[in-house]
């Protein structure tokens, strides 16, 4: 079990810095300045029933700054009847305002808050504004880097609201919840650094867990996962989520997700 916990990402660029980049979670660390990322996530996630449950989010992600950062993100699923169909989206904004910068290490704490829209039916106890709820998040997050590996944890507070147009939340569930997240990992190849071109492997790995705030029910996941960083602006991850306990009715919590992303620099002067 303590092999699992030595698992992360660090982004080596042509100055040596390093930056965070986690499967399942957002770091403190912002992108790049002025630049322009685009991300497509895939989720195949198992049922209990046995049907396989696909979600595939779309996402623009913009560095304004060294402090600032933005992200506008679609839903689209397999849940509703008529196969693949867009449910809503969502947008998430990012605050950096702490930042104390070593050598080969560095601590970094940031605020973030996402609102979503979502027009699905509403079917589990748990709470997720992205891909599931209409409904609000707002939390804080705090990375440590040393070397070659990390550990990030955030703390937050959801909000579900209506699923308009058809689908109220239900006044005997819990509307509200705090999640919380420990990530863990470290960059595994190359090596030697050399030089920009070379791909970078990470692995890492991920607890998340959320309480449900007006009866007490909650959730712990554990997602292990691995990650390859191609020429300083490609990444694909690849990583399974897997439900270690739960006493709330999660519909499918079990799963792969598949990320694809590129960064373009310095797109904005």
């Amino acid at each position: 079990m303590k092999k699992l916990f030595f698992v992360l990402v660090v982004f080596v660029s042509l100055d040596a810095s390093a930056q965070e980049l986690f499967v399942f979670t957002e770091p403190a660390s912002n992108m790049p300045a002025k630049s322009l990322g685009v991300r497509d996530m895939n989720a195949f996630m198992f049922e209990k029933d046995g049907k396989l449950n696909y979600h595939n989010m779309p996402e623009l992600m913009w560095g304004i700054n060294k402090k600032w950062m933005v992200h506008v993100q679609g839903f689209i699923s397999n849940r509703q009847e008529g196969g693949l169909k867009a449910e809503g989206g969502s947008f998430y904004a990012k605050y950096r305002f702490l930042s104390k910068d070593a050598i080969q290490s560095h601590f970094r704490m940031a605020a973030y808050g996402r609102y979503s829209l979502n027009r699905a039916d509403i079917h589990q106890q748990e709470i997720e504004t992205m891909g599931h709820n209409t409904g609000y998040e707002t939390g804080l997050i705090a990375t440590q880097l040393l070397h070659k590996v990390a550990i990030s944890s955030s703390v937050s507070y959801e909000r579900a609201l209506d699923n308009n147009p058809d689908y109220k939340f239900p006044s005997t569930e819990s509307n509200s919840a705090v999640n919380y997240t420990l990530s863990v990992g470290k960059l595994m190849l190359p090596k030697v650094y050399k030089d920009y071109k070379q791909t970078n492997m990470n692995l890492m790995l991920e607890l998340l867990g959320q309480r449900l705030n007006d009866n007490g029910k909650s959730y712990l996941d554990i997602a292990p996962s691995v990650q390859f960083i191609i020429n300083s602006q490609a990444r694909v991850d690849i990583g399974y989520r897997q439900e270690l306990y739960s006493t709330m009715k999660r519909t499918a919590p079990n799963g792969i997700l598949l990320k694809f992303e590129y960064t373009f620099f310095n797109v904005f002067k």
